[in-house]
């Protein structure tokens, strides 16, 4: 796949928000109603999601980005839950079985087989589950239990799917669950139950979960902001660019790609905010400016943990050195991220340093001049190397369908943009 230099301009739709679909797959589930959801996100993860909840005997009816869910009471798998490269379908299912006291065999690709489980495995043993893992990772069985044990949990680093496995464990073992030490992670999962009736407070530091769903009402899925941040970016760094990005979920615990962008100088407004099914949604609006390098630090790092790898093609267009610290995650996602925003730069002539928890990028002027990008298969570095490519001349990506994790269509939505320059 070859992604080519040039402006964005026009309006450009993304598909609905990754994080909200698979939690509202999820816990439509633990109803005995009939919940339409419109707007889903249509790709592989939230598949992922959507087969191992139907393994479970979840009845979900698609129509195009539509579905309506048919849950109730669940059963063991026959087979089986492979979670393919979703890390969220592997850790907020774990929570499912375990508060369901389902037994389970969780699998997934070669990426995700890399990826630690051990940490919300822990946390769902405390809760009275038996987990075995393989060496802390996957494959692992999980045996759930009927009999919930600890339901007062402290998280030893913030992890909104670690967080989000414990809640779902009480929504199905219909135990209160209470939870400390967030530090705000995003809260797609508490504004769901809120907005679902279920009896929930939280806060930045303690969650208290004292009842389930109660109502479940028909929800649309705000579009997805990772999926925003490629075109945000590329509209600030490649001169000419004016671009608007319609509804737009604009979570605060997801924005700190904005906070981060605006104190390096980013042209960005937000026009027409309304709330759409608990969540704070707005348009985007985005016009070419030059940046300046900045500090960013772990509150802001880990409101933009997704979008790390495309706010580090932003510092490389930026005048002087830009430090992103509190990333010390990036190193466990689907690939190595910070071995991806290396190599990803060093394409484009920009040297990255490693720090001990994150990064530090020279910023200047990358010139890409046809390089090759190996993405091992990660779809944030396949569309973070796009809008490398708009601003620093042509790129060639190895994987032109890792993209479709989270954004099919990205290519043709991306040409689309370019063109209505």
């Amino acid at each position: 796949m070859i992604f080519a230099p040039g402006a964005l301009g026009g309006t450009v739709r993304v598909p609905g928000d990754k994080s909200i679909s698979h939690r509202a797959l999820i816990l439509a589930a633990s109803s005995s109603q009939l919940v339409p959801i419109t707007n889903l996100n249509p790709g592989r993860d939230v598949a992922a999601t959507c087969e191992g909840l139907r393994s479970l005997g979840v009845v979900i009816t698609w129509n195009g980005d539509d579905a309506v869910v048919a849950g109730g009471r669940l059963r063991d798998p026959g087979g089986t839950i492979d979670c393919m490269n979703s890390g969220s379908t592997a850790r907020m299912l774990m929570g499912v079985c375990a508060g369901a006291n389902l037994r389970a065999h969780f699998d997934g690709d070669s990426s995700l087989r890399g990826r630690p489980m051990e940490p919300v495995a822990a946390q769902l043993r405390a809760f009275g589950a038996h987990i075995e893992t393989t060496a802390g990772k996957f494959p692992a069985d999980v045996v759930g239990t009927p009999e919930p044990q600890t339901r007062n949990f402290i998280l030893l680093s913030p992890s909104a799917q670690i967080k989000t496995a414990l809640l779902l464990a009480g929504v199905f073992g219909r135990v209160p669950v209470t939870i400390r030490g967030d530090k705000g992670s995003r809260d797609h999962t508490e504004r769901l139950l809120h907005y679902w009736d279920a009896e929930i407070t939280c806060d930045r530091e303690l969650i208290e979960l004292r009842s389930p769903p109660q109502t479940f009402k028909p929800l649309d899925v705000a579009g997805d902001f990772s999926a925003a941040a490629f075109f945000i970016v590329a509209a600030t760094v490649t001169p000419g660019s004016s671009a608007r990005i319609e509804n737009v979920g604009v979570n605060p615990t997801r924005t700190g790609l904005l906070d981060a962008l605006q104190a390096m100088g980013a042209r960005i407004r937000l026009e027409n905010e309304r709330e759409q099914s608990g969540e704070p949604v707005v348009d985007i609006i985005v016009e070419s400016m030059r940046l300046r390098g900045v500090s960013i630090g772990p509150d802001i790092a880990l409101r933009a943990i997704d979008e790390i790898p495309v706010l580090a093609v932003a510092a490389a267009f930026a005048e002087g050195e830009t430090q992103i610290t509190g990333v010390r995650d990036l190193r466990n996602k689907e690939s190595d991220r910070v071995a991806a925003i290396v190599r990803l730069l060093g394409a484009a002539g920009i040297c990255v340093r490693t720090l001990p928890d994150g990064i530090a990028i020279a910023g200047g002027t990358p010139k890409t001049r046809g390089a090759a990008i190996e993405t091992h298969g990660d779809h944030r570095t396949a569309m973070a190397a796009a809008a490398l490519a708009a601003g620093a001349g042509e790129l060639h990506i190895d994987h032109d369908t890792a993209v479709d994790v989270s954004f099919p269509g990205f290519h043709e939505t991306w040409r689309r943009a370019q063109s209505a320059a």
